[in-house]
């Protein structure tokens, strides 16, 4: 991934960090007791319970969750993110996308660590990074621990309006190894695709096969942290937006690294953007351990380059070995 210039978070908006209100437990009604005198029938609940069902409790839950967002009683990290808007609601919508439209089929989950940081690297694809997103929804609902995937963006991502707000939200942040460094410390799960747009915008007959993961730097950044890597192989993504030419002297107007032709973009207009119904599969390899290593082995150019071939390998290897299952493109 080429290098990006970083770009100070406080220059973004000024980030508040509140601390959540205490909310003070009430009792739950005491159960019905037997009276003393003879005969008599048991004495009711001075306060009996409500009933209610499961829409009762999403309006209310609903309901107090506006009540944050419009007094400011959430929490926001030092990089933007906030957990319970990604949790209740950027959640909720891709999990539609992740479990109905791709029908996306997690393997080795459990190769992911319970807890500390690791690095989770992947293959890029499908002219628009809507993998990144299905494998942030993959490894929070199919981890025993729920855990939340921080991914790195190119720049391009933070200089687009909405779409920077967006992705600060959901936990993602700028590429570069100070970021990704203070994240894999502070124990997170990171997720990186180092063929950047080099694999995200190569044509449909290039499908699969992996391009130049950068100069290994997430290698370097591994290491320096101690963190294990997991390699992770995504099939399904290349084929959403069959990219069959390249508009250069367009995008390069626009300011964009590639204008992707599709079968159906532009030609169709909005309508050809909908991403074709794939069947995904996401598959997380054995992770690669880093703690071994002395502390100056990041700085080593061989013990990176090796290092960097052996996971750029194993996806590579995974990606063949899936396709050979797979049945069908949508099934």
């Amino acid at each position: 991934m080429a290098d990006a210039k970083v770009i100070p978070f406080d220059e973004d908006r000024p980030r508040r960090r509140v601390t959540p209100r205490k909310v003070r437990a009430v009792p739950a009604p005491a159960a019905a007791v037997e009276p003393a005198g003879p005969g008599a029938g048991p004495v009711p609940p001075s306060e009996p319970e409500l009933p209610g069902d499961g829409w009762d409790r999403r309006i209310a839950g609903g309901l107090a969750f506006l009540r944050r967002r419009i007094t400011g009683e959430y929490e926001v990290d030092d990089f933007g993110y906030d957990k319970e808007l990604t949790d209740q609601v950027l959640m909720s919508l891709l999990r539609p996308v992740y479990d109905k439209y791709f029908r996306v089929e997690v393997k080795g989950i459990e190769n992911i660590p319970k807890e500390g940081g690791a690095l989770i690297v992947a293959n890029h694809s499908g002219t628009l990074p809507l993998d990144g997103l299905m494998l942030q929804v993959a490894v929070h609902d199919r981890h025993p621990a729920e855990r939340h995937l921080r991914l790195l963006a190119a720049d391009l991502v933070f200089m687009l309006p909405v779409v920077n707000e967006i992705a600060r939200k959901a936990g993602h942040t700028l590429a570069c190894a100070e970021d990704a460094q203070r994240l894999l410390e502070a124990g997170e799960l990171v997720g990186v695709m180092p063929e950047g747009f080099k694999g995200i915008g190569k044509p449909f007959g290039e499908r699969y096969k992996l391009q130049r993961f950068g100069r290994g730097g997430f290698v370097s950044t591994a290491l320096r942290a101690g963190t294990p890597i997991v390699p992770c192989s995504i099939v399904g993504a290349e084929e959403i937006y069959p990219m069959i030419g390249n508009a250069k002297t367009l995008a390069r107007l626009l300011g964009l690294p590639y204008f992707p032709v599709t079968p159906t973009f532009p030609w169709l207009g909005p309508l050809g953007a909908v991403p074709l119904p794939t069947k995904w599969t996401i598959q997380f390899g054995e992770p690669i351990p880093t703690d071994g290593y002395a502390p100056e082995a990041a700085e080593d150019p061989m013990l990176m380059f090796n290092l960097t071939d052996q996971v750029r390998e194993q996806i590579q290897h995974t990606l063949y070995k899936l396709l050979v299952q797979r049945r069908s493109v949508f099934f």
